[in-house]
């Protein structure tokens, strides 16, 4: 039996071409455009409703929504410059000798760390804006990014991207973009037909995306709203993410290939993925420690209580 051949069409919908200024245009919407927008759309829906229930004292619908828009910014300026520090080819150099390059988004490019930086500028100017603690905040919205990780992921995999290690599981998948530039030259109809005949086999590949958009996607919602259903002390939910991620990330990242342009940076496995996840580690670890003195933010009583009510409502509890 063969290994499943990646054959998803990175593109959900071509839309039709046209000229402007004598220039040509071919516009298309992409699934990894689509995932992200799938990420920030349930992320807004779950915040509403916990904003409704009285989690965020003195937020309603409106300062919630700046909210949501500055970290939206946030993700994608962050992600990109992050992606440019950490990962671009040139390192640093892109700076002096190609500025623009920061604006290529079409040539792909994004870091969850840097994507991760720029949410917590966004949430520290909010919340000094609304005289609320800094992690007051950040516990709110830790619950609130995991569907958007999964999403993110998925998009990778869509994409045929960020495949992980050679791999003889069952569940192993051939990437086209993950043979030898001779395969690659063959043409997908070709390729499929060497896949279905098993003769691709030997470039079969851990699914690394499908790995991080379980743990990080599925797990990590789960634990974290869950647990974030009743009032805990600040800082325990902004560390229980922080700890989850960059365990889960560190350890994926042992069966997922490194980007190219760095490869291991050393022992002959370490990557910047993990050199990235450690200090999330270590936070996460001291976040927790302190939660352990720390106060505990109280739902709004009035709003709480209501929808408390609906829940039980719901549940038919009386």
């Amino acid at each position: 039996m063969s290994h499943y051949f990646h054959d998803i069409d990175p593109i959900m919908l071509q839309l039709p071409a046209f000229n402007v200024f004598g220039m040509h245009f071919q516009p298309s919407i992409h699934w990894y455009g689509v995932m992200y927008l799938l990420g920030f759309g349930v992320a807004w829906w779950l915040g509403q409703r916990r904003t409704r229930a009285g989690r965020l004292p003195g937020v309603n619908d409106q300062s919630y929504g700046d909210l949501m828009f500055y970290a939206m910014l946030g993700v994608v300026l962050g992600g990109r410059i992050g992606y440019m520090l950490f990962y671009y080819d040139t390192g640093i150099s892109w700076m002096w000798h190609d500025p623009m390059a920061l604006f290529k988004v079409w040539d792909g490019g994004m870091s969850f760390h840097g994507g991760l930086l720029g949410v917590l500028a966004a949430i520290a100017w909010w919340s000094r804006k609304h005289r609320l603690h800094f992690f007051d905040t950040v516990d709110f919205i830790a619950p609130l990014v995991p569907p958007g990780l999964g999403f993110g992921r998925l998009g990778n995999y869509i994409g045929g991207e960020l495949w992980g290690k050679v791999s003889d599981a069952p569940w192993a998948v051939i990437f086209p973009k993950g043979m030898p530039a001779g395969l690659q030259d063959l043409g997908m109809p070709h390729l499929r037909e060497l896949a279905h005949q098993g003769a691709l086999d030997q470039w079969a590949r851990h699914p690394s995306q499908l790995y991080e958009a379980t743990l990080e996607g599925i797990v990590m919602f789960t634990v974290l709203f869950v647990y974030s259903r009743k009032p805990r002390p600040r800082y325990a939910v902004s560390g229980l993410f922080a700890l989850m991620y960059g365990c889960f990330r560190f350890l994926v990242e042992f069966v997922r290939v490194p980007d190219a342009q760095l490869g291991y940076l050393a022992f002959g496995w370490l990557t910047m993925g993990q050199v990235l996840s450690l200090p999330l580690i270590a936070i996460g670890l001291a976040l927790l420690w302190a939660s352990r003195h720390a106060p505990t933010l109280a739902p709004s009583s009035s709003e709480y209580s209501q929808e408390s009510e609906r829940s039980r409502m719901r549940s038919g509890l009386r």
